[in-house]
């Protein structure tokens, strides 16, 4: 099998860890019309640090007010662990200010989107950051 056929069956996977269960359902609804792409939910910082702790994802979308484990401290984890630092992470907040935003960035985040979030460009950032991924 060459090399490039290998590339178009992988699927890519990508981690929502959002606890509000209507945001998710409605990132899960934009994602799904990206093609060859599984969708696993995280309801929490905590369940999100172990659910990328042992499987592998091609980008996460992180929210960060979250109970248990907001989404600052858990972009600091994922970017402190060597096998998964390279994870594009997409903050997705109700968060605007300014300080939020280069914090989450200085923390290491690729993107960060303020809610409501529209479906489009959620998709438009999801698919320039895994292009990006791919090339890398």
């Amino acid at each position: 099998m060459t090399r490039s056929m290998e590339l178009s069956m992988d699927r890519k996977r990508i981690l929502i860890v959002e606890d509000s269960p209507t945001m998710r359902q409605l990132l899960v609804f934009a994602l799904r019309r990206l093609k060859d792409v599984d969708i696993i939910e995280a309801n929490d910082g905590m369940d999100g640090l172990r659910k990328v702790s042992s499987d592998h994802f091609d980008l996460a979308l992180i929210d960060i007010n979250m109970p248990v484990m907001d989404g600052l401290k858990l972009i600091s984890l994922i970017r402190g662990e060597d096998n998964l630092s390279s994870i594009p992470i997409v903050v997705i907040t109700t968060e605007g200010a300014k300080e939020d935003r280069e914090r989450a960035l200085s923390l290491g985040a690729n993107e960060y989107l303020t809610k409501p979030i529209q479906a489009n460009h959620v998709l438009k950032v999801v698919k320039g950051l895994m292009k990006s991924e791919s090339k890398a």
